[in-house]
């Protein structure tokens, strides 16, 4: 059967990227960001969180601009760093977007169950309460698996259209959040003078200087104040921002379908514009909202009767009188997650497939369907995949809906290791890069392909190599110190503690799993296996730079002019 068909489009593969990366992470989750680290600290870990995820992002970009490859995420680690490092980041990947899918599917069923009540007003939404939880995650699994079997241009449509809706929400809602911070309140509204920078002031101040410790049932233990405080605050916030920037790196894991493989801007661009979009967007959308609700608002701290109920926006609409905004709100949260879980299932397929492509997903019978495309799809990795996001049924309600947000809490860590180790395969390639530039036997053509200083190396940021370095030193140190609060609660709660680390040992079971699989039991040969491969390395096919703005004339031309358009509909598109 032939492999998956390469239909999608640059603007396609950017707003597949935005649109997954985009969801409830910022939408529901910013309340719980306020309330932790206070409204300066919230908007700061958004900024520090992006600043990782943008040098990750460029590493990854980089080495897929030069060498196009398929499933970038899976195959640099492989190449530069170990087979079996390879191996366990691609059923990592697979977790992770499998337990993605699950977690966004359970986040329908429970958003739907939509109730808001302060004592002053009063929404609800029956449809959720009284239909079962089990009958929506039917209906969202289904159309999600419907919609992954649709042929890949019709399917890069759809992600068009999603994300370009939620580029066009989240940008309403910071004008939206500014408007009411300014403007004189309604009548009905729960305060008589525009809100400005009150809640930045005193007694609210930049930060929340007080940390609570909880325990599971969120019951306080203790509170930790002064600098302590803030910094716990500020760290376990930059941990839970995480959650909202994954997936920025699809970029460049939607290569293998992309028409635009083999040019070498394409993907230069969309790590740029997907960097720069999602870090503004989301710093600006918290701090408008932290204008105009209060870090100590009882709904975002825990007194909320429904998810959509501790959104700061649908907090910000209601007590500036709008509340019919609100049922709007929560029906864009619901739509959010199932575009998340679309795009989730459509990542967990593709890893399936690039995993079973390198013969790594077990017997033969079982490689030679996951290999399998019909129209350009891998179906049987669909299924396999949509199977496993059956998971979701068992979050319907109960503990077992706390087990589930903690499988996509680990699915997180997963995530994070894998941007570890892109950083670590970055580092690899630069030496690789300048030792092979060097070599007495490689011609002046090849050397200059290999050159990051020559006008036609596909992509280049100044101080790589530097980027790479503290992507990977941040990743790491949250990786360590991700479950701090279970080393401060009493007693220590081991279960919560392996939630959080589990992820590490999973890591290293798959690699020595390979190693014994490939190897047996003699260590002597556990060495590193690594290819180094810069084969098929590309250039740019002109030193006029996609997305650079230079003028061929001096002064206010109509050649000019033209230049000047163009170069904000590359940047805008």
């Amino acid at each position: 059967m032939p492999l998956c068909s390469r239909t999608l489009n640059e603007r396609q593969i950017n707003m597949i990227a935005l649109s997954h990366t985009i969801g409830n992470g910022l939408f529901l989750g910013s309340g719980t960001t306020l309330a932790v680290a206070g409204p300066g600290g919230a908007v700061l870990c958004y900024v520090l969180i992006g600043t990782v995820m943008s040098s990750v992002v460029s590493c990854l970009c980089e080495m897929a601009s030069l060498m196009p490859v398929n499933f970038p995420t899976l195959e640099f680690p492989r190449r530069f760093l170990d087979r079996g490092v390879g191996f366990a980041i691609g059923w990592m990947s697979w977790f992770a977007c499998t337990v993605g899918a699950t977690g966004q599917l359970t986040a329908v069923s429970q958003t739907i169950k939509f109730r808001y009540d302060d004592g002053r007003t009063y929404l609800d939404w029956n449809a959720g309460e009284y239909v079962s939880s089990a009958v929506w995650v039917s209906i969202c699994l289904v159309v999600v698996i419907c919609v992954n079997m649709l042929p890949v241009k019709v399917y890069g449509q759809f992600e068009y259209l999603f994300g370009c809706f939620k580029l066009t929400f989240i940008t309403m809602l910071i004008v939206l959040m500014l408007i009411l911070d300014v403007m004189t309140p309604r009548a009905d509204a729960y305060y008589r003078q525009a809100p400005g920078r009150k809640y930045w002031d005193h007694p609210y101040a930049f930060f929340n200087p007080i940390y609570a410790v909880t325990d599971e049932d969120g019951n306080l233990q203790r509170s930790i104040n002064g600098t302590i405080g803030t910094f716990l605050n500020m760290w376990t916030t930059c941990v839970h921002v995480i959650f909202s920037y994954t997936g920025m790196e699809v970029i460049a894991s939607t290569a293998a379908e992309s028409k635009a493989l083999a040019n070498a801007e394409s993907l230069k661009m969309g790590s740029r514009k997907i960097s720069i979009r999602i870090i503004i967007l989301y710093s600006l959308a918290m701090l408008t909202a932290s204008f105009v609700v209060p870090r100590d608002h009882p709904f975002i701290n825990g007194v909320g009767q429904s998810p959509g109920s501790k959104s700061v926006f649908i907090i910000a609409v209601v007590e500036a009188g709008i509340p019919n905004l609100a049922h709007f709100f929560n029906a864009v949260f619901i739509f959010s997650s199932f575009t998340s879980a679309n795009s989730c299932l459509y990542l967990a397929s593709r890893v399936l497939h690039t995993l079973a492509l390198h013969g790594q997903t077990g017997p033969e019978w079982i490689t030679k369907r996951l290999r399998e495309c019909r129209g350009g799809v891998p179906v049987q990795a669909v299924l396999v995949s949509g199977v496993v996001a059956t998971i979701s049924y068992v979050g319907c309600s109960g503990t077992a809906l706390l087990r589930v947000y903690e499988l996509e809490s680990n699915s997180t860590i997963s995530a994070l290791i894998t941007y570890i180790l892109i950083c670590a395969a970055y580092l690899c390639f630069f030496k690789t890069l300048k030792e092979t530039k060097m070599r007495v036997n490689i011609s002046a053509t090849q050397a200059a392909i290999y050159d990051r200083d020559h006008p036609r190396y596909p992509y280049k940021s100044h101080g790589q190599w530097l980027k790479a370095m503290y992507g990977m030193i941040a990743g790491i140190i949250i990786l360590m110190f991700n479950g701090i609060g279970t080393f401060l609660e009493n007693p220590f709660d081991t279960r919560r503690f392996i939630v959080y680390y589990i992820g590490v040992p999973a890591f290293v079971l798959l690699v020595l799993g390979y190693k014994i699989r490939r190897h047996g039991f003699y260590i002597s040969r556990w060495g590193p296996e690594r290819s180094n491969d810069l084969c098929n390395a590309i250039q740019a096919t002109s030193e006029v730079r996609k997305g650079r703005l230079e003028f061929p004339k001096s002064g206010f031309t109509k050649e000019n002019i033209g230049i000047f358009f163009d170069w904000i509909w590359v940047w805008m598109k």
